[in-house]
């Protein structure tokens, strides 16, 4: 199917990924909120690949759940994902338009690992003091 947008954008050191949802090879979804996360993970890890990105250069997710009764196992199934410092994330109950139960959207960025630098040479009272010179 020609769908009228991007897989995902560059601008500058940001990479943006339209949603991804939980189609296998085949285009069917996987039964439960576990599978179809663990589904989704996989796919937007695949499409940063393609970046030469990784899930820790994720700085922000907004999640899309059909079922407010999932938002536990997702998040148990979410966290298996990343490590600290953990990306930014809205989550939003909504219908989506295929008969899946989550939709994931990211945004990483590049200059992510130059941050990670920093965040580990300096603590935090350092960067407070760093901020007000």
């Amino acid at each position: 199917m020609n769908m009228p947008f991007s897989k995902f954008r560059e601008v500058n050191d940001l990479v943006m990924l339209s949603g991804e949802v939980p189609l296998d090879e085949e285009g069917r979804i996987p039964e439960g909120i576990v599978a179809q996360t663990d589904l989704v993970m996989k796919r937007i890890s695949s499409t940063l690949a393609q970046s030469g990105l990784g899930l820790s250069e994720i700085v922000s997710v907004t999640a899309y759940l059909t079922d407010k009764s999932d938002f536990e196992l997702f998040n148990s199934t979410y966290k298996n994902y990343f490590s600290a410092p953990l990306p930014v994330r809205t989550t939003i109950g909504c219908e989506l338009f295929i008969d899946a139960k989550v939709e994931l959207t990211v945004v990483a960025a590049r200059s992510l690992s130059a941050s990670k630098a920093m965040n580990n040479k300096y603590s935090g009272a350092d960067i407070i003091a760093l901020g007000s010179v």
